[in-house]
């Protein structure tokens, strides 16, 4: 039940910017824009990751910094985007 609530917050938090992309992700994943300068990088994650304690820590400093109006359209993570690939890599095994 938790994983429904965690998709629906981001449905929400995302709001349909996702097809507006150039390019959809896979199915299964949502899109993320990673960085803290204005040029962030956009990344696939899986929706699985929504119920991971690591990567809600990560979506709740975007929160924090962008409320639920993110300038890049879609999900922005405030971080360094290594500190974001060391995390979600710990993720992926």
């Amino acid at each position: 039940m938790a994983l429904v609530r965690s998709v629906f917050s981001a449905k929400k938090i995302l709001g349909g910017s996702i097809t507006r992309t150039s390019k959809a992700p896979p199915k299964g994943f949502l899109a993320v824009y990673v960085g803290e300068s204005q040029k962030k990088q956009r990344h696939f994650v899986p929706v699985s990751y929504l119920n991971e304690p690591s990567f809600q820590d990560l979506l709740s400093k975007g929160e924090e910094e962008f409320g639920f109006d993110h300038p890049m359209g879609g999900l922005t993570i405030p971080c360094p985007e290594d500190t974001f690939i060391s995390i979600t890599s710990q993720l992926q095994g």
